[in-house]
């Protein structure tokens, strides 16, 4: 049996500099190469046994940075617990005032900007972080309406803003000529907290701005027996809805109940229309043709 790879005691289950770790004399770089580590930047290392994810990446990004750069964007979005607002391999954004300016460096999305107000940082998590405010700004402001809104509608969803703060903050910005100022204030309008997965997110998005009427995500349904359903994006004045069906929905059990709610709403007057991972691909422009067919036939003026 292989033995076990050595690890010395301060430098277990902990992430580091390689040249703090080689010059105190604990490791060498030769062992630096073995199974017992991995490289998450350059120059930082981790112990292989912690998990591998985004949060282990800010780590050692701020052992990286300098001690005033905050972690923001998708990153702090991360940090305040929405996963989905990383991809793997996405780099760790960090916001730096101009005066502390680094980098480039690989692995990190460095941000500049003039003095950091001290109510956009979070108050005490060990790994400084904007608020949820300033979260949703720079992600708005940073990335594409179809990448942003997802985030901004799960941060809506767990409470970390409103959509007053939003509204808010948008007007209290967008004329101060804040680079992608207008993107984030769009951003901010498209925003639903009621929305429940990043795919529905995403095709509610990608549809508005192919010029489809706003949907209402999960917009409540009074069937014939009493019962509430919610349609994943719903046009109500028309009595259309549109649902999206993850590798989730083929389970047997599942399955049965779908078609159970469906056959509901149908009965209810509704005409539902479906959409697969297909449709946020290839499938999507036939999606948009029989979405503008349906609306059409049920009276839009589209």
């Amino acid at each position: 049996m292989p033995r076990a790879p050595y690890r010395p005691p301060a430098l277990r289950w902990q992430v580091f500099l390689a040249r703090d770790a080689v010059d105190g004399g604990l490791i060498s770089p030769d062992a630096l190469r073995s199974a017992a580590w991995r490289r998450l930047l350059r120059g930082v290392y981790a112990d292989s046994r912690l998990e591998p994810d985004h949060q282990l990446q800010c780590h050692a990004a701020r052992l990286l940075a300098p001690p005033e750069a905050v972690i923001a964007g998708a990153s702090a979005a991360y940090l305040h617990g929405i996963q989905a607002a990383v991809r793997n391999g996405d780099p760790v954004q960090l916001l730096v005032e101009r005066k502390h300016r680094f980098g480039p460096v690989q692995g990190l999305q460095v941000h500049t900007t003039g003095t950091l107000p001290a109510g956009d940082l979070a108050i005490g998590p060990e790994l400084r972080r904007t608020t949820g405010m300033r979260t949703a700004w720079d992600v708005a402001r940073w990335q594409d309406q179809v990448r942003s809104v997802p985030t901004l509608d799960a941060m809506l969803r767990a409470g970390l803003v409103t959509a007053g703060d939003l509204a808010a903050y948008a007007r209290q910005h967008r004329d101060g000529g804040a680079p992608g100022a207008v993107r984030a204030a769009r951003a901010f309008q498209l925003a639903d907290g009621r929305a429940e997965s990043p795919p529905e997110s995403v095709l509610r998005v990608r549809l508005v701005l192919r010029g489809i009427p706003p949907p209402v995500p999960q917009h409540p349904v009074v069937v014939r027996s009493g019962r509430v359903l919610h349609p994943d994006l719903a046009w109500p004045e028309y009595q259309v809805g549109l649902e999206y069906e993850g590798a989730r929905h083929a389970e047997p059990d599942r399955l049965h109940l779908d078609r159970r709610r469906l056959n509901a709403l149908a009965d209810a007057g509704w005409l539902i229309l479906h959409a697969t991972s297909h449709h946020l691909g290839p499938g999507f422009a036939t999606l948009v043709q029989d979405l503008r067919r349906a609306l059409r036939s049920r009276g839009a003026p589209i």
